[in-house]
């Protein structure tokens, strides 16, 4: 199934209106940490494995957008939040799996 679904930038002023309707995947990051990031191949790939209506994915810079980061206690990056329907439903720090990221996607399904 290629799906298609690449992750969108979003900023503070986005944030709710991307985020606060089915299943999202939030990738917090930084300018440094974009081009470093070993998260940022697996975000692609789950992104292509999943329908947007099953599992968006969307990315946030918390160097220029620093209020909705601040408003979750984003205390390090990278930082991942799953929302569903709008509630925070899962947090993972730091670089982690595609299955690890995998599974915690299908327990909020």
């Amino acid at each position: 199934m290629e799906a298609n679904n690449m992750a969108k930038e979003i900023t503070d002023k986005t944030f709710s209106e991307e985020t606060d309707k089915g299943l999202v995947l939030i990738d917090f990051l930084g300018n440094m940490v974009w081009s470093m990031s070993d998260a940022a191949p697996i975000l692609e790939q789950l992104a292509n494995e999943y329908e947007e209506d099953e599992l968006k994915i969307v990315k946030m810079d918390v160097d220029e957008n620093p209020e909705t980061p601040a408003s979750f206690g984003i205390m390090s990056i990278p930082t991942l939040l799953l929302k569903k329907d709008g509630q925070v439903v899962d947090k993972a720090v730091g670089v982690h799996t595609k299955d690890q990221l995998k599974e915690m996607v299908a327990s909020h399904m």
